[in-house]
């Protein structure tokens, strides 16, 4: 869903860091527009103030040199040539001489008088006035209208605004855009680290031919991956070599000592001990088939060939193979298999699997003991498990009976080379089979968790 990509874009660094860069440059046109604007008022402020002051000075100088009368003239003229400004002359009871400017200000000096909207065609307007005394009581004001200067403040006011919101969508956007391509980047490398992980040691980073920086950390991590496969490699072929060069002198060893317990000149004593040879050369030939066994399945050399398979019909063949040699053993196995579960893999290999639990559930438990083999559908997993009421295994040893030729301190004394739970981990990630090693009070209980019956 584009959601949940888009949830991923926002969680990257890229992004994180895009929004902080964004969100401080942001801080910074705001301080810088602050100081703008108020560099703007001031000199418009100053400009205002400059232009009254040159009013008031030019009028004066119009009274001392002409007369009242002259001044009154004068302002007329002034007050139909410059529309924005407003003139007012008072005589010394407060009485309109000339000028249409409706409110009075209080006082002499500088100040700001406000036009009610409702007073004249020039209602709702706001001026900046200065006001002298001329001489005989004469009270001369002029003021410039505010709105002008108001309405540039408000402009830039807006214009930043829209300017910092413009940013603030371009610069997401971009955030975004940089953080979808460099998602992109780690997806594939996930991917390919996904793949190796599943067994395909073969998979490598994709390059794209631009030589920027994840095309120089693709190809330094391709090249990490060779050599970690040469490595593998050599120690696989290593490992097989020796099992493989050692199976042939052992089975001819084996060959020859059941030759020679065949031959009529070999005494009692003797054939005991080629006996106990043969078994002895049995167990190594085994562990070293077993190694093999485990080396060929973590390397998914069978995950091709992977089919649907019936989970119950599995089941309950193995186990009905398994009840007798329980039997023999005065062991009991009970089996509460759900039919029809269907799932994924290879038949082979998961019956091994199987087998190898309840091989183990059988050695590793005393007479009378009773072991339970289930298999139920859980909606989306089939959960299927077999477990003992033995003396089970203490809870810090449970990760590591997994381990190759890891075996217990009671389980020296029965046979067995420490192999056979480190093969059925092994089909079990090769399967992407949960399993788990749990408590069953008393004894032990194996779990396992197939994705997706059907």
């Amino acid at each position: 869903m584009w959601f949940v990509r888009l949830a991923r874009i926002m969680r990257t660094a890229s992004f994180g860091l895009a929004v902080i860069y964004a969100l401080l440059f942001a801080v910074s046109v705001l301080i810088l527009g602050i100081i703008v604007y108020w560099t703007v008022q001031t000199s418009l402020d100053r400009q205002m103030l400059t232009r009254l002051d040159a009013e008031i000075d030019l009028l004066q100088q119009e009274f001392r040199s002409e007369g009242l009368q002259e001044l009154l003239k004068e302002v007329r003229e002034r007050t139909n040539y410059f529309p924005s400004l407003e003139y007012l002359v008072l005589d010394a009871d407060g009485h309109r001489l000339v000028g249409d400017l409706p409110a009075i200000p209080p006082g002499v000096g500088w100040s700001d008088v406000s036009i009610p909207p409702d007073a004249r065609a020039r209602g709702g307007r706001k001026f900046r006035v200065r006001s002298v005394i001329l001489g005989d009581g004469v009270r001369l004001v002029v003021g410039d209208d505010l709105a002008p200067m108001q309405d540039i403040q408000i402009a830039f006011l807006e214009a930043l605004g829209w300017a910092l919101l413009a940013f603030l969508l371009l610069s997401l956007s971009g955030g975004l855009l940089i953080s979808r391509r460099f998602l992109q980047h780690v997806d594939t490398i996930t991917h390919t680290a996904e793949a190796i992980i599943g067994g395909d040691f073969q998979s490598r980073v994709p390059l794209r031919g631009t030589n920027d920086n994840f095309d120089r950390l693709s190809h330094t991590l391709n090249r990490m991956l060779d050599r970690i496969q040469e490595l593998m490699d050599s120690l696989s072929q290593v490992s097989n070599d020796i099992a493989h060069a050692l199976r042939t002198p052992l089975g001819r060893l084996r060959q020859k000592l059941e030759r020679a317990r065949a031959s009529a000149e070999v005494n009692s004593t003797c054939e005991e001990a080629i006996d106990a040879a043969v078994v002895e050369t049995k167990t190594i030939l085994d562990t070293f088939s077993a190694l093999l066994r485990i080396a060929q399945i973590e390397a998914a050399t069978r995950s091709a060939g992977f089919r649907e398979i019936d989970l119950s019909k599995l089941f309950e063949t193995v186990t009905e193979a398994y009840t007798t040699a329980a039997e023999d053993q005065g062991k009991a196995i009970t089996a509460r298999i759900t039919p029809s579960i269907r799932s994924w893999g290879d038949k082979d290999l998961l019956t091994e699997m199987l087998a190898n639990l309840l091989d183990n559930a059988i050695t590793h438990t005393p007479p009378g003991a009773h072991i339970e083999v289930s298999l139920v559908n859980g909606g989306l997993h089939a959960v299927a498990s077999v477990a003992d009421d033995g003396p089970g295994v203490p809870q810090a040893e449970r990760e590591r009976i997994f381990r190759r030729f890891y075996r217990l301190g009671r389980s020296m004394r029965t046979p067995g080379n420490g192999l056979g739970l480190s093969l059925v981990a092994a089909v079990a990630e090769l399967h992407g089979v949960q399993l788990s090693a749990d408590d069953n009070g008393p004894g032990l209980r194996m779990t396992m968790i197939f994705d997706a019956p059907q």
